[in-house]
C-alpha cells in the first residue's frame, strides 16, 4: 500500500520537551453497559501523548484506577469537573463506549438549560449520552473534538464544530445524513456516489469526515483520499474505538487533516502485522499494542 505523504508530517517529541508539550488529550466515553470501548482508545492514546485525562461513569473510573500502575501520566475526572480540563487540553474525543438513544426520548431536554451536574443525574444512558454530547459540543465550538461512535450518533449535526474529526463506519454515516435538516442538501448527497457523498458533507460542516470500512474514505470538503489495507480482523469490536484514541491522540500536536490521513493507515499496517502474525485473530488489545511497533517503524522510516 502506497504510504502518504502525510506520515512525513507527523511531530515527533522534541529531545529536551517537558511534560504537557507532547499532547494533553480529554477522552469522555464509556458507559454502565460498556466498559471496554473507553479503555482501548485510553490504551493507544496513552503511549503517544505525555497526559490522558479520562471520564467516565463511576465504574470505568474505578476499573482505570486500577490500571493505574499502566496509565502513570492519566488522570481520571469526574464528568461534573471535565469542564475545568476542556479549556486546557489540546483534543477532546467524546463518544467510545457511550450508548445511544431513540430520537423520542431525546426530545423531551430539547430547549432545556442544563449543566453537568443536572446531566449527570439523567438515569438513561442513551438520553444522557445525547444531552452531555451536544452541551458541551455547543459550548466548546473552539475546541479540536473527535466524535465516535455513541456520542456520533446522538449529536446534532448543526452542532459539529469546525475542524471536528467524524469516524463513523458505513451504517453511522447514513444515520448522519438521515440527520441533516436540509432537505435540499439531503437530496443533493444522496444522489451522489459515496465518495462524494462524504465530501459533500464534510464541506457543509467544515469538518473532516473518516468512514471506516474495507478502505477507509477520508475528506475535508476539499480533499478525498482512500486508504487501502487492513483485513477482516479490523472488525472485531473496539477496534475503531482504538482508531478513535490514535486520531484523536495524533491530532494533539497535529493538523487534523494530517492525523486523520496518518491515523487511518498506521490503524491499517497495525491490522496487517497482526495479520502476519495470527491471521484474523486478534482483537482490539492486541491492535492497540500493535500500534506503537507500528509508529515506530514508519514513523522513523519517514523522518529518518
Amino acid at each position: 500500500m502506497h504510504r502518504p505523504l502525510e506520515l512525513s508530517k507527523i511531530i515527533l517529541p522534541q529531545k529536551f520537551s517537558h511534560k504537557g508539550q507532547n499532547g494533553r488529550l480529554l477522552i469522555i466515553g464509556g458507559s454502565h453497559l460498556f466498559h471496554a470501548a473507553s479503555l482501548w482508545s485510553l490504551t493507544v492514546a496513552s503511549r503517544i501523548v505525555d497526559l490522558v485525562h479520562y471520564a467516565s461513569v463511576p465504574e470505568n473510573n474505578r476499573i482505570v484506577q486500577d490500571l493505574k500502575a499502566e496509565f502513570r501520566d492519566g488522570i481520571i475526572v469526574p464528568r461534573t469537573e471535565i469542564e475545568n480540563y476542556i479549556e486546557e487540553d489540546d483534543c477532546v474525543l467524546i463518544g467510545p463506549g457511550m450508548v445511544r438513544a431513540n430520537n423520542v426520548a431525546i426530545q423531551q431536554y430539547n430547549n432545556i438549560t442544563m449543566n453537568l451536574e443536572d446531566i449527570e443525574k439523567i438515569e438513561d444512558g442513551g438520553q444522557q449520552t445525547a444531552v452531555l454530547t451536544n452541551y458541551l459540543l455547543q459550548k466548546y465550538p473552539h475546541k479540536q473534538w473527535v466524535i465516535d461512535a455513541g456520542a456520533l450518533q446522538m449529536c446534532d449535526t448543526i452542532l459539529i464544530p469546525k475542524n471536528a474529526i467524524l469516524t463513523p463506519h458505513r451504517r453511522e454515516f447514513d444515520q448522519l445524513k438521515f440527520k441533516i435538516k436540509n432537505s435540499k442538501l439531503k437530496m443533493e448527497i444522496e444522489n451522489l456516489k459515496l465518495e462524494d457523498q462524504v465530501k459533500r458533507f464534510a464541506l457543509h460542516y467544515r469538518c473532516i469526515a473518516l468512514i471506516k470500512g474495507e478502505v477507509d474514505i477520508i475528506s475535508d470538503g476539499e480533499r478525498v483520499r482512500e486508504i487501502h489495507g487492513g483485513n477482516a480482523g479490523l472488525t472485531k469490536g473496539g477496534t475503531g474505538d482504538v482508531l478513535a484514541g490514535l486520531i484523536a491522540a495524533l491530532v494533539c500536536k497535529n493538523d487534523p487533516w494530517v492525523a486523520t490521513v496518518a491515523g487511518s493507515y498506521i490503524n491499517k499496517q497495525a491490522g496487517d502485522e497482526l495479520y502476519k502474525k495470527v491471521g484474523y485473530f486478534f482483537n482490539a488489545s492486541d491492535l492497540a499494542d500493535e500500534i506503537p511497533k507500528v509508529m515506530k517503524k514508519l514513523l522513523v522510516y519517514e523522518n529518518a
